[in-house]
């Protein structure tokens, strides 16, 4: 959706992190694309790009069969940065060698200047040693030619190899990582002064871009977005809306898994504050008898999943049919769902139709935002006129509670979970602590505790806590609470809500590529 000669195609290699490149070359300004190695031979051809970041990965180059880079992206001439991994098999495929048997080297690291190089000249001085984060048990022992060394650390000494006349270069840290200080001009520098791309891409553009694009694939077709009520589903109608008009209609599917009087919230705020069309379906019994009884955290997913398309089909029928189905799926939805090794990440986000859907609903999918990131939706929405109060809303997943509540489904568990978790928002309101907090919710454990309430013996359900703090939802860390407004909330879910009688505070952190609770 951008231009193609002001553009960056990150080779992904598997790197947990790989995302985190393409959050610091979008802040430089720059489009990106996030392509796994094995189908970025067909992207590049797509893109055109005017350069190419190869990521970091799991893999070792030594093995036979490891993943590698494209031909084509060697022969097109435009710069290459290569990451970690991405190193190896570039020196490999360049005819330099790479080892392992060395020393492994996890974490903090020194990286020693030995030259300049305009890919940290203006702010790494020869002869000085500057903080990197490595990952790597591999390492380069000997150099394509062409190739120089102008960093080396003590357990990597190619830590940075650069060939300037064909300008590529080589990092064995990882710039896109926090723990790298300079990492983010490191990446800047490569993008813009040696890449050469312009600092031009704005939300206002992908806006219009994507206006036109929706026109291009929709055409004069009926179009039927699922509406959450949620930031991202509703960012991705009013952007349908804005491109095709009285052909969208939004259909909200009260699965009886949202939040507390949620459905009906959405239903008054899109009816009488903008001009779209609207179907409430009230599936709540469908869904809560699929779901009754089901433990198994990936069979809610599918089942949910399954669900809401058995839902579209027939709401589409009413309508006299639809050609396209939209939704609000993100970016780290796809990378997330995408996973060249066939590893747990393929599954989660498969309440999401990712892939596509089932042949037989004849539709095709409107994803108007699969390229962005959750914090660039946010910015998407300002563009659409949508008001801060609902554009700072705390994430609300597809499979709403069913997800919160570990172990098997039922009514009154969710009755329970309701309850609790908006007890801890509004306590989170009354604190002013919520804009603080990328999200928060309250978890219905599946163990049953037993407690003395007044002069009687429970025996009732644990409830936890969480919020964690975040940018674009790939990493998260637990929010800090004091302790009085943790006891606060606790003493009023265990007094308000019939069925628990303890309170957990959950402190672990998000990585990146885990889900949020299950």
């Amino acid at each position: 959706m951008a231009d193609r000669n002001q553009s960056v195609l990150i080779i992904d290699f598997g790197s947990q992190v790989t995302q985190l490149i393409a959050r610091r070359v979008r802040e430089c300004g720059v489009y990106c694309e996030i392509h796994p190695f094995n189908l970025a031979g067909q992207a590049f051809e797509n893109m055109a790009p005017s350069a190419v970041i190869f990521s970091g990965g799991p893999a070792s180059v030594i093995d036979q069969g490891s993943p590698r880079a494209p031909q084509a992206v060697f022969d097109s001439g435009v710069p290459i940065l290569a990451i970690c991994y991405g190193q190896q098999t570039l020196c490999t495929q360049l005819g330099g060698t790479v080892e392992g048997g060395h020393h492994r080297e996890f974490g903090r690291a020194d990286v020693e200047i030995k030259k300049a190089s305009p890919l940290f000249d203006d702010f790494w001085q020869v002869g000085s040693a500057y903080p990197v984060w490595m990952s790597h048990g591999d390492r380069v022992t000997e150099l394509p030619r062409g190739f120089e060394i102008v960093g080396h650390s003590p357990n990597a000494p190619f830590a940075i190899a650069v060939d300037e006349h064909r300008r590529y270069y080589t990092t064995m840290f990882h710039p896109e990582v926090v723990h790298t200080p300079d990492g983010a001009r490191l990446l800047s520098n490569f993008v813009l002064k040696i890449a050469g791309l312009e600092a031009d891409w704005t939300m206002a553009a992908y806006k219009d871009q994507a206006i036109a694009a929706i026109r291009k694939q929709v055409g004069d077709k009926r179009v039927i977005c699922g509406l959450s009520g949620g930031v991202d589903s509703s960012v991705a109608a009013l952007l349908i809306h804005e491109a095709v008009g009285d052909q969208l209609t939004c259909i909200l599917v009260d699965h009886g898994l949202m939040r507390m009087n949620e459905a009906a919230d959405v239903v008054a705020m899109f009816r009488e504050h903008y001009n779209l069309s609207l179907v409430h379906v009230d599936a709540c019994d469908m869904f809560i008898d699929a779901l009754e009884g089901q433990s198994d955290p990936e069979t809610k997913r599918k089942t949910i999943g399954r669900l809401f398309i058995e839902v579209f089909e027939e709401e589409a029928k009413k309508l006299g049919g639809a050609d396209f189905l939209a939704q609000g799926t993100l970016y780290p939805d796809v990378i997330e769902s995408v996973s060249f090794t066939g590893g747990p990440s393929v599954t989660i986000k498969s309440h999401h139709n990712v892939g596509g859907l089932p042949e037989r609903m004849n539709m095709q999918l409107v994803e108007p935002l699969r390229e962005l990131f959750k914090d660039e939706v946010r910015v998407l929405g300002k563009e659409l006129g949508l008001p801060e109060s609902f554009i700072g809303r705390h994430p609300f997943p597809g499979p709403g509670l069913a997800i919160r509540c570990p172990g098997g489904v039922s009514r009154e568990k969710l009755d329970i979970l309701r309850k609790a978790d908006s007890i801890y928002l509004d306590e989170i309101r009354k604190a002013g602590l919520y804009d603080a907090i990328w999200q928060a919710f309250a978890v219905l454990l599946p163990v049953q505790t037993v407690g003395v309430m007044g002069d009687g013996r429970t025996y009732e359900f644990v409830c936890a806590l969480r919020a964690v703090t975040s940018v674009d939802g790939m990493t998260a860390d637990f929010y800090p609470y004091e302790m009085d407004f943790l006891g606060k909330t606790a003493t009023r879910i265990i007094n308000e809500v019939q069925g628990i009688n303890r309170v957990v505070y959950d402190v672990t952190s998000k990585p990146p590529g885990t889900i949020e609770w299950e």
